[in-house]
């Protein structure tokens, strides 16, 4: 077979490896949009969620990149919706709807006393397929610097009562946002004591601010993109989120983002296998050479003895390191002399070896004294001069010249009218 042919075929077999690759990636496309559409019914260009990962509290306590090292182990263009301060039955119903025709699931963080408040709405939740973690019972801004005390009752009434609402303790997954964002290190090693994860948020929306519910689409957008994933934080109880979250969830589809949602590992549900570079917002690649600095050498000699130094002349007041020196086992080495320039001897200075002193008239500088230049200032002629009252040199310049507000030229005291040199002799008066 000679070489045109052989190309040949490596070129038909290309060609078929390409269409069949085609063919598979659109058979794999409308069995997702078949797929899609069936867990939505009604909306078969639904957002949807694209996966469910399964963490471990206890081995990673503390996520949100906005106050943590680490965030949930997402891939790029991965969000997970986090609200909070729920249940409020007007808003957080509509937050609900919303997210059900989208067939988006998400995690809430539930105040107890609004657990204990609007239960069916916590139970609507699970009902719904969403995580329940709580946010306190009373939602305090002062967490980070309250007795401790007083957080564990806030932390322990706020599962209490959401775990009543629920009616099975299983339902309550161990997350936990304390109020605010405002973290206290006593807090969160309390919450971990309790196999409780702390979540903060890789960005917020600002939706709990006073601002339009378009501010909080464009805030929550734009705060995604700069990340590229992460935990969006939003509130279930505001009317701008409501009015912003279709917005939001449609704009993140036309821009390829995927809905993810979280669950807590259980002995039943094993958790999610993970890299601990995953739990990275944006790990840095091995293959980044600025990160790995070389190591300095360990060099191997060949023998004890050191190589001899340069001999150094006595008149550059340096002593001489021709000899090597002593490196023998055991052998304390005693202190070497610095081969430094050695200080030289100052003696001190009697009364009559001072230094000169310079002459006076060396800092005088000759002014000349001049008679003082008096201008000739031709006055309009309606203006009127007045007679200087005798007084202090500052009230007769004040008071030299007096003019009408309308004249077209004023004098001012000091300066040279034109025409006239500054060395012109005073007229006489």
């Amino acid at each position: 077979m000679n070489k045109a042919t052989t190309d040949r075929a490596q070129r038909l077999l290309c060609l078929s490896l390409l269409t069949g690759l085609t063919l598979f990636t659109a058979a794999a496309a409308s069995t997702t949009s078949a797929l899609s559409a069936e867990a939505c019914p009604g909306n078969p260009g639904a957002l949807g969620t694209s996966r469910t990962i399964v963490v471990d509290p206890r081995e990673h306590p503390k996520i949100g990149t906005m106050q943590y090292a680490e965030t949930l182990p997402l891939q790029d263009k991965e969000v997970v919706l986090t609200f909070d301060d729920g249940p409020i039955p007007k808003h957080s119903n509509a937050i609900l709807d919303i997210l059900a025709s989208e067939c988006v699931k998400a995690t809430f963080f539930i105040i107890g006393r609004m657990a204990k408040e609007h239960p069916e709405g916590v139970r609507k939740l699970i009902t719904l397929g969403h995580t329940v973690g709580t946010h306190s019972q009373n939602h305090p801004l002062s967490m980070n610097r309250m007795p401790i005390e007083k957080a564990q009752q806030e932390i322990d009434e706020g599962i209490a009562n959401t775990t009543a609402a629920l009616g099975d303790p299983a339902l309550l997954s161990p997350f936990f946002r304390i109020p605010g964002l405002l973290r206290a290190s006593v807090v969160e090693d309390y919450l971990a004591s309790r196999g409780i994860q702390t979540w903060s948020a890789d960005f917020p929306a600002d939706d709990w601010r006073h601002v339009s519910s378009q501010k909080v689409h464009d805030l929550a957008i734009s705060r995604i993109a700069a990340k590229g994933k992460g935990i969006l934080l939003l509130h279930d109880i505001q009317p701008r989120t409501v009015a912003a979250l279709p917005g939001i969830l449609r704009d993140l589809k036309a821009g390829g983002y995927r809905i993810v949602h979280v669950e807590a590992a259980t002995p039943d549900k094993p958790k999610t296998p993970t890299e601990p570079q995953q739990w990275q917002l944006h790990p840095v690649s091995e293959t980044v050479a600025v990160t790995r600095w070389h190591k300095v050498p360990t060099f191997a000699f060949a023998h004890d003895d050191m190589l001899p130094a340069p001999a150094i002349s006595a008149s550059d007041q340096m002593l001489s390191l021709s000899r090597n020196f002593d490196r023998r086992r055991g052998a304390v080495p005693l202190p070497e002399q610095a081969p430094w320039p050695r200080a030289a001897t100052l003696h001190a200075m009697t009364n009559t070896a001072s230094l000169p002193v310079p002459a006076q008239d060396l800092f005088e500088i000759t002014e000349r004294h001049s008679k003082p230049v008096n201008a000739l200032v031709r006055l309009p002629h309606h203006a009127q001069q007045t007679v200087p009252v005798r007084g202090s040199a500052s009230d007769a310049i004040g008071q030299l010249i007096s003019l009408d507000a309308s004249a077209a030229k004023r004098t001012i005291p000091g300066a040279i009218p034109p025409g006239l040199h500054p060395r012109a002799v005073a007229a006489p008066r």
